[in-house]
């Protein structure tokens, strides 16, 4: 998993509540589980005007112009700014899988789905909640200047606009730390790699019977 420290990054605005996980990644596209690929049709449904299925060619399906991913002020963006109840639905993990592989490291909301919000910091997206007065201004500044861009810095947990208005937000020491270390639950327990080994082999003298 990709580490998070400091980013800088272009913002695009998803102004609608209830974002659910459904939208941000369709059901037909769950079929893989490889954790990549997914971000060419990551808001499929409101992204193309044609129906999607694995396997198309999505560099030649007709996008819809109306929809903010695909403005080219917005090309290139790393931060999602959201409204409330984002990822809310199913609890497919292909949601963040597929907002990771798009490009975007964090997501900036009033309030996430349990579940989605949990699935983020396991694969390497950041989920922040901020009071929606804030998000409020967010959205407004982003909305006025083409190329608007914030600072977030996890380890001084703070996102930071051009101007230096900065606004804090809360994460656990321990979702701190997998972040800054590039760490799922996978690396997690790798950490641990010689200790697991020493107790299998331990066991393999203490119990040979389950290894007979």
């Amino acid at each position: 998993m990709q580490a998070f420290t400091t980013l800088n990054g272009l913002v695009c605005p998803l102004d609608r509540a209830n974002v659910d996980t459904d939208a941000i990644i369709p059901k037909q596209f769950l079929k893989s589980i490889k954790r990549s690929g997914f971000g060419p049709n990551l808001f499929d449904e409101w992204r193309y005007l044609d129906h999607g299925e694995p396997g198309m060619d999505n560099a030649s399906r007709p996008l819809n112009p109306d929809f903010v991913l695909n403005f080219p002020r917005y090309a290139g963006a790393q931060i999602l700014l959201a409204r409330e109840n984002f990822g809310c639905g199913s609890s497919r993990e292909h949601a963040p899988w597929a907002l990771e592989d798009y490009g975007f490291r964090a997501v900036i909301a009033p309030s996430f789905a349990d579940i989605f919000f949990n699935n983020c910091y396991k694969n390497g997206v950041l989920p922040i909640v901020l009071p929606a007065q804030s998000v409020d201004l967010l959205f407004g500044e982003t909305q006025a200047r083409e190329g608007y861009r914030l600072t977030i810095d996890l380890h001084g947990q703070t996102v930071a606009t051009p101007s230096g208005l900065a606004f804090g937000f809360d994460i656990t020491a321990h979702r701190k730390h997998c972040l800054l270390n590039g760490l799922d639950e996978i690396g997690l327990t790798l950490n641990h790699a010689d200790q697991i080994r020493a107790f299998e082999a331990q066991r393999r003298i203490d119990q040979p019977w389950l290894f007979a």
